[in-house]
Formats: C-alpha cells, structure tokens, sequence
C-alpha cells in the first residue's frame, strides 16, 4: 500500500472517528437532566475539579480567555452555587476557587446516570465479541487521546 492511500484511509477514519465521538458524547450529555451550563462554564468546572483550587487569572491563562470575560464566567457558577471562593492564604488579594460539595456531587451524579445509559447501551446492543473488540478499542482510544 502506497503513502497517499494510507493517509487517505487514515484521513477518513479520522473524519469518521471524530464524527462517531462527537455523537456519543451528545448523546452522554443528555443524560444528565437540568444542565444547562455554557461550554466555557463546564470547562471551568471540569479544570477546577481536575487540577483543583486556583485564582481567576490562572484559570483564564488555561482556558487561554481574558482575566475580565473569565470574570464573567466565574460570576454566573458562584450565582449558581457551583464555584466558591476564599482568600489566598499567602495573598489575601488573591480569591481561590474551588468547586462546591454540590458540583462534586452534581459530578457524580451525572457520571453515574451517563455510565448507567452506557451499560445498558453496551449491554443491549453488542454481543460477546463486540464487548472484547471494544476492550480493545477502548485501550487504543485511550493511547490516542494521551499522545501529543
């Protein structure tokens, strides 16, 4: 097989890849009832509850936003009860956020409703040795998403 029809074959998985992906993760979504959060406001929540408590500014330069719109965006989840702040121990001009005990609950809620849909998606729809071929898949998945 030549270069060019490797690529191509790669270029077009990768399309359809991206197009399946995308789908089921829509579909994941609408498990969860009553979010209706913005993509940057979820963004937010999901850095805080990854790399944990940090000022406005570092969670703007991460989300690559201006200081001011980030303000914005951390206004509307501290209205909502999803973000709270306090003073940094070290620079008490400083406010720290974190995500409240009621997001990290919202969390894992909706990670249980999206996974309980998913097995019974899985369940329902895929034999024995499509649920082996998706082990494998899902490994391969997993290399892709962590390569650089």
């Amino acid at each position: 097989m030549s270069d060019s029809i490797d690529s191509l074959d790669a270029r077009d998985l990768a399309a359809d890849l991206r197009a399946t992906l995308g789908e089921l993760v829509r579909r994941l979504r609408v498990q969860v009832e009553g979010n209706d959060l913005t993509k940057s406001q979820a963004s937010v929540l999901a850095r805080l509850e990854r790399e944990g408590a940090m000022t406005s500014s570092a969670l703007a330069r991460l989300e690559g936003i201006r200081p001011q719109s980030m303000g914005k965006i951390v206004a509307a989840l501290e209205e909502q009860g999803l973000v709270a702040g306090c003073p940094d121990e070290s620079d008490g001009r400083k406010t720290i956020l974190s995500i409240t005990d009621f997001t990290i609950e919202q969390y894992r809620t909706g990670r249980l409703q999206k996974e309980d849909w998913l097995t019974q998606a899985i369940s329902s729809t895929l034999s024995a040795e499509e649920l082996t071929a998706l082990a494998s898949v899902t490994a391969m998945l997993r290399r892709l998403a962590q390569s650089p």
